[in-house]
């Protein structure tokens, strides 16, 4: 989480000592990762023309999603909280 999260990070401009700061960046570094990132572990190998590796980011490999989600996708999504 430290290479992704600057908050996390001592020593750096981006550091926090907020408590509050702390579930914003967090909750974003972990949508960024997940539904953004593809990771080249995960790819799949594919046989179509022109193209020999199917990208996919943690939520497609475990079936949470059908493609990866862009930056804006992301901040342009409305998500309802849920109750509990």
């Amino acid at each position: 989480m430290r290479l992704f999260n600057g908050r996390l990070t001592r020593k750096t401009p981006a550091f926090s000592k907020l408590l509050e700061m702390y579930p914003a960046s967090a909750t974003w570094e972990e949508l960024v990762y997940n539904l953004a990132r593809p990771l080249k572990t995960l790819r799949l190998e594919v046989d179509t023309p022109g193209r020999r590796w199917l990208l996919r980011s943690p939520a497609m490999a475990a079936g949470l999603t059908d493609h990866i989600r862009t930056i804006k996708e992301l901040l342009t999504t409305v998500v309802l909280p849920i109750n509990t």
